[in-house]
């Protein structure tokens, strides 16, 4: 650490040191371009050169020492592992970011203005301040199993209702297509409380006027969201969902610590994880995070152009 702090003290001492050596309009700019220096080293170094790096590696066999050309982005929309994991990535990305927008946009109206305001969006928050890992674990425990059998009792809380309901214990995670959607809520759970909390931001920067307005012509609590409020935070639901969905795409921890991957239940980054370091296919693992990045890439151009039109009006 005391070297990483020497270090730069002493990148930056260089840099106003060759800065004061100019003068002029002209070497105003050249002292930008000092100062930019040492972050476009580090882009170039920590993210240009290995993007580029895995792009071209996506061309070449599991060992990387044979072009394939695009036979890698075939095994993936045709291989029917690989198509199992595209249709869990589109399950997650279709289902998760309106749930949890939807969840935390109702909630933060239900509680808007009540007494007992913060103490209900600090319960819905808490999620968040939990890691992806420490989530699972908790999850792993509600979906917990235990042989149905006298003596033995149920240690997770979805199997225990079920007993109490009169039913038989399942193996919730093991189940295909249910099993997906169960790690889906243990991500709408952690990210309903970031909706709630910026969607509550955005109702409470409502001009009071606009919703006293409404109130006098008459408008009722369905009218009053669908035509004041809806309106009014648009920007912000178009953040949320936005977020949430790039989020959704780089999903890992949770299907990795949960379920490993298997029972049909893998996305595209536990697939890249798996492909890349336990298959060692690095070629198939290249295209996999190759194709996440150009999943993402619209979504943040997209974000972007949001955020812009907000600012500007």
């Amino acid at each position: 650490m005391i070297a990483a702090i020497l270090l730069f003290a002493a990148v930056v001492g260089i840099i106003l040191f060759i800065a004061t050596l100019f003068r002029g309009r002209l070497a105003d700019r050249f002292t930008a371009y000092i100062y930019l220096a040492p972050t476009l080293i580090m882009l170039a170094v920590g993210l240009v050169y290995p993007g580029v790096r895995t792009i071209y590696q996506s061309f070449f066999n599991a060992a990387g020492d044979a072009f394939i050309g695009l036979g890698n982005y075939e095994t993936i929309f045709t291989d029917s592992e690989q198509l199992t994991v595209l249709r869990n990535t589109v399950i997650w990305v279709v289902l998760t970011p309106f749930v949890a927008t939807a969840i935390g946009m109702l909630y933060a109206i239900l509680v808007d203005k009540t007494k007992f305001e913060s103490f209900a969006k600090a319960l819905v928050f808490l999620p968040m301040a939990i890691s992806f890992v420490g989530a699972s674990i908790i999850w792993s425990f509600v979906y917990a199993y235990r042989p149905d059998q006298a003596n033995v009792k149920q240690i997770g809380l979805l199997n225990q209702v079920v007993v109490w309901l009169g039913g038989t214990p399942q193996q919730w995670l093991l189940t295909d297509w249910l099993n997906t959607f169960l790690l889906i809520v243990v991500l709408i759970w952690i990210q309903a409380g970031f909706a709630m909390t910026v969607l509550s931001a955005a109702i409470k920067a409502i001009p009071e006027d606009i919703i006293e307005a409404a109130r006098l012509d008459g408008v009722g609590p369905w009218g009053m969201f669908r035509f004041v409020t809806l309106p009014a935070i648009r920007p912000a639901v178009v953040v949320v969902l936005t977020t949430i969905a790039i989020g959704t795409l780089k999903v890992f921890d949770i299907v990795r610590t949960m379920t490993g991957g298997q029972f049909n239940t893998s996305v595209i980054a536990n697939e890249f994880y798996s492909q890349s370091f336990r298959s060692d296919n690095q070629g198939l693992g290249a295209a996999l995070a190759v194709l996440l990045f150009i999943l993402v890439i619209p979504i943040v151009v997209y974000n972007i152009r949001q955020l812009k039109q907000s600012e500007a009006l």
